[in-house]
């Protein structure tokens, strides 16, 4: 694969050739910063380990630098944080049996700036028609983290690139930087993400200059997941033990003329409803 960054690095965990490990690829996570892919899309992750005719492939847009450090990091300069990253995501990868693991190492503003974006929406298509992914996941429209939306509107704007021959037959955005507990009901996907507790606290666990740096994302996530079990209903016992939510974004994809801003503004004003539905009109005197 022509890639445009001089620093990206393509990963394959085991002994498959270089082409064959992105096109055995069904189920593909595109995420910003490593660490993104195991905290959102560790459904595809679950979905694929050990699997026989399914395999994972990741996507990680950015270089990492920025991110937020003390203790035994926090004299490391930017250049030393990206490779130590880039090492943790590659062991991740290698513990989840990855098909790959791709790093594109564009710099965070280049997600952030629509006027830069191109490039990095070039790399993901050229990985997606190379892969032909079922299923990809990536972040959702009402991620709060800018970096995070950005690498969701590269992958949108490739994802639309694609004929519908190699559409991928699901697309969904992930929790990250904001929840999905509150989507009115009939917009929430569910992943039941159960099996393996003790892959997913590895897959977690690796990102330790992030852990150790300042941010337990690592207790943070599996929190979430807890929490997203035992909150979905409030009237039936619990059927799963850890759950992430995503949204359905097929109908952004297919349809080219539906602004991501009109998606997000619908779904918003559904929310709206279902909370005045069920609040009383009248003001007490």
């Amino acid at each position: 694969m022509r890639l445009s960054h001089l620093q990206q690095n393509h990963f394959v965990p085991d002994t498959a050739p270089a082409p064959g490990s992105v096109s055995r690829t069904t189920h593909l996570g595109i995420g910003a910063h490593q660490d993104d892919l195991e905290f959102m899309a560790l459904h595809g992750i679950l979905e694929c380990f050990r699997s026989r005719d399914r395999w994972f492939g990741g996507i990680t847009c950015v270089d990492g630098a920025g991110s937020a450090r003390t203790g035994p990091y926090v004299d490391c300069t930017d250049e030393e944080m990206k490779a130590i990253r880039s090492e943790e995501q590659k062991t991740a990868a290698t513990l989840g049996q990855y098909a790959f693991i791709t790093q594109l190492a564009h710099p965070s503003a280049v997600a952030k700036n629509a006027e830069q974006r191109s490039l990095m929406v070039d790399d993901i298509e050229t990985i997606l028609r190379e892969a032909r992914p079922e299923v990809v996941y990536t972040h959702n429209p009402f991620d709060k983290h800018a970096t995070h939306v950005g690498v969701f509107l590269a992958a949108l704007e490739a994802l639309r690139r694609l004929p519908k021959t190699l559409q991928p037959r699901h697309v969904y955005g992930c929790e990250v930087w904001r929840g999905l507990d509150w989507l009115p009901e009939q917009r929430k996907v569910l992943h039941d993400v159960s099996a393996h507790p003790n892959l997913a606290a590895a897959l977690s666990g690796v990102f330790d200059s992030q852990i150790t740096g300042g941010k337990r994302y690592d207790a943070a996530v599996e929190g979430r997941r807890l929490a997203n079990a035992t909150f979905l209903d409030a009237y039936s016992i619990d059927n799963v033990e850890r759950l992430s939510y995503a949204i359905d974004l097929g109908s952004l994809v297919n349809d080219s003329h539906l602004s991501p801003q009109r998606f997000a503004a619908t779904i918003l004003e559904e929310f709206s409803a279902s909370i005045t539905e069920i609040l009383p009109a009248a003001v007490p005197p």
